[in-house]
């Protein structure tokens, strides 16, 4: 359970948020120019499961308005009963220059059954400064080591969730983000797979994205990180709602040693200003 908490906090976070933001125009996934962030709040919920046995919830909030925006994630997991327990919260904000994304601010905060911690990132235009991690990080022999440059132009796992609203190509498949989340520098690549119906017996389709973790610095070399970066199986499924422009993940596969993980939407609600409430799911 310890490597899935370390996994949700470094795919699952910027894969839900990073869907929740992609602006685009309706099927089908046309090129385009660049795309404008509008202002938009997003509530979303999903339901976490290993092998079809429900272990917690993953929140997911956003605001974008009048230049600035303020991300945030809460993710509870309980398993063996209740014996194992973990939350974890995150929060970033920042300024919108230039209709790009530049973060101000990081701090990632968790709880578990046997420890407690935080991370926090200050940044300014240059990248990642000022990283503060509780309780202190003791290096292992086979850790990566994380230099200057590695944090230059980076972003925080929340803040590359704006960032993929800012390319040429909108869908959401053929991304590579360059994440620093205040431990390891990584990027995660998104490329096309394939398309599915929304639901049996629509015409809609969503469009299904496999998801790679490349580590780059920062991290330990051992059978864990090699595992996850050799992991060709985390999928995404994004359901376009064209009314708000934006894509949104139905479920999320990430397959682990212990088994299949998925997270699969239970309740978002979208809200713009000039529309009010435009998508509401509520399973």
């Amino acid at each position: 359970m310890c490597k899935l908490s370390s996994l949700f906090t470094r795919v699952c976070v910027l894969a839900v948020g990073s869907a929740l933001l992609v602006t685009t125009p309706p099927a089908p996934f046309a090129a385009a120019g660049p795309a404008e962030i509008a202002p938009v709040e997003v509530d979303a919920s999903y339901e976490v499961a290993i092998n079809g046995f429900g272990i917690g919830t993953f929140n997911f909030s956003s605001n974008v308005a009048h230049g600035q925006y303020t991300l945030d994630t809460s993710v509870e997991l309980s398993a063996l009963l209740g014996v194992f327990h973990w939350k974890g919260n995150i929060r970033s904000s920042g300024i919108m220059a230039a209709s790009k994304p530049t973060p101000a601010g990081y701090r990632f905060e968790f709880e578990s059954s046997s420890r407690q911690g935080s991370i926090q990132v200050g940044f300014n235009e240059a990248g990642a400064q000022n990283v503060s991690v509780r309780p202190g990080l003791v290096t292992a022999p086979d850790t990566v080591p994380l230099k200057e440059q590695h944090v230059k132009g980076v972003l925080d796992p929340l803040t590359a969730i704006l960032a993929l609203t800012h390319v040429p190509d909108v869908s959401p498949c053929a991304q590579r983000l360059p994440v620093f989340d205040g431990v390891q520098r990584f990027d995660l690549v998104l490329s096309y797979r394939r398309h599915v119906p929304i639901a049996e017996g629509q015409r809609e389709m969503a469009i299904v994205c496999r998801v790679k973790y490349v580590p780059i610095a920062g991290y330990r070399a051992n059978d864990e990180t090699r595992a996850l970066a050799s992991n060709t199986g985390i999928e995404i499924t994004f359901r376009p709602i064209p009314s708000a422009k934006l894509m949104l993940p139905q479920s999320i596969v990430v397959p682990t040693m212990a088994g299949d993980v998925e997270l699969t939407l239970s309740k978002v609600a979208i809200k713009t200003p000039d529309r009010g409430k435009v998508a509401l799911v509520d399973n």
